[in-house]
């Protein structure tokens, strides 16, 4: 439905009730006109029937007595006239005389066997109801046109924003996220749709660039153990004897074995992103997941003290919170000089996780970008020992699905420190 649509839907609705209830209220004014003066009139002539019957044995009609509006006769008990200004019939209600113009309204009264009958013009309600009929029906489509006319111009003037939000919005795409719709300054509900889908847009743009960002740099990452391969490859391939007997197969290997690791975070990673593709959560002991992490570290000949951990449960799915674990450890251990740290730690709101290590640390202006995806610092670039760059990324990730936070610090070891708090 088109802004033109609702607005000629608009108006027809209003014109339609506007109408339907001018129309409704004419004929009720005129209806109630009409009974109030015939009213009137009825009393009129139940008052003259009740004189002429208190006079009907003594009154006399004078000549030329003779009222068009109001007319009477006089009938004795033996059913003779009387006295009469003009014929009239013996039964109530509105009638139509001979000779006469308009109907007449009749009303009877008897006593002491005479029977009296008045007949009063509806001349002058016929007139009246005349003279109020020609403004209403002049005035009442006049007033439906006004009301359609008022209402269309007011209909346009408001949906004008939507209009233009709606052509601003028909011109953005996925190349021009950059653009927002017109935000007018009311407060109404209009003003509220431009403000929130130019947030929405601000959100869309956002995933569009970390998305361009994620598969650039997944590429890129991708690249070098396709490199590698192809390159050894075509060495063997041009020169058969340059290369060491099972060279060519341990770096296929070698590098296989890489590309499968980096698209394993990069799948793993992108189910954190759909919020762990609905896995139901369960009770969780932390404390088990680091010290089975720790113990496994241990056996790469890095020292790691777990005299830290202490009871810790919380609510989550158990093995993306095992990759939480998995990945600061082996991010400490990969980084470690000779220690490392693991402690679970509870307290009345939350469950504290920390993993120290004693290697170089973190500068403190990079604490927050080692969360980023595919982000390797250069101090510990030469020590890299194949990581991806993906490890603290989907740490973090999965850890605010689980509304949680996590932060990287200074060490007590000399290190870096990373702590993560989940809700109790």
């Amino acid at each position: 439905m088109t802004v033109a649509d609702v607005r000629l839907r608009t108006t027809a609705a209003a014109v339609l009730v506007v109408a339907a209830a001018l129309v409704a209220g004419a004929v009720a004014l005129v209806v109630l006109m009409r009974g109030s003066l015939r009213d009137g009139l009825e009393a009129t002539a139940e008052q003259r029937a009740g004189a002429l019957l208190q006079q009907a044995g003594s009154v006399r009609a004078p000549e030329g007595d003779v009222d068009d509006d109001v007319l009477w006769q006089v009938t004795a008990p033996d059913g003779t006239v009387v006295r009469s200004a003009q014929p009239l019939p013996g039964v109530e209600g509105e009638v139509e005389l001979p000779g006469g113009e308009h109907r007449y309204l009749v009303v009877t009264d008897d006593g002491d066997g005479y029977r009296v009958v008045v007949a009063v013009s509806l001349e002058d309600v016929d007139e009246s109801t005349e003279a109020l009929l020609t403004p209403l029906l002049v005035g009442v489509p006049l007033l439906v046109l006004l009301v359609g006319g008022t209402t269309w111009v007011v209909a346009s003037r408001a949906l004008a924003p939507v209009e233009r939000i709606r052509r601003e919005v028909e011109a953005i795409t996925g190349d021009r996220l950059d653009r927002r719709v017109p935000e007018p300054p009311s407060r109404d509900e209009i003003g509220r749709l431009a403000r929130t889908m130019n947030r929405m847009l601000g959100r869309l743009q956002d995933s569009r660039d970390r998305q361009r960002a994620f598969v650039a740099d997944a590429s890129h990452e991708l690249r070098s153990p396709v490199a590698g391969i192809r390159q050894v490859a075509e060495v063997a391939q041009a020169h058969p004897a340059a290369l060491p007997d099972g060279e060519l197969a341990a770096t296929v290997l070698e590098e296989s074995a890489r590309l499968q690791r980096l698209v394993d975070q990069l799948l793993l990673l992108t189910r954190a992103d759909d919020g762990g593709s609905g896995r139901s959560a369960h009770d969780v002991d932390l404390d088990d997941l680091a010290l089975a992490e720790a113990k496994r570290v241990s056996r790469t000949g890095v020292k790691v003290d777990t005299a830290g951990v202490g009871a810790g449960r919380v609510r989550g799915d158990a093995a993306a919170l095992a990759q939480v674990v998995r990945n600061l450890t082996d991010n400490a251990a990969r980084h470690a000089t000779a220690r490392m740290a693991v402690a679970v730690r509870e307290s009345p709101d939350a469950v504290e996780l920390t993993v120290d290590d004693d290697g170089p640390g973190i500068p403190p202006d990079q604490r927050e970008r080692v969360f980023d995806r595919f982000v390797r610092l250069d101090a510990a670039r030469a020590r890299d020992d194949g990581g991806s760059g993906l490890g603290l990324a989907i740490v973090r990730t999965i850890v605010t699905a689980h509304g949680g936070t996590v932060s990287a610090s200074s060490s007590a070891l000399g290190g870096a420190c990373f702590t993560v708090r989940f809700p109790r």
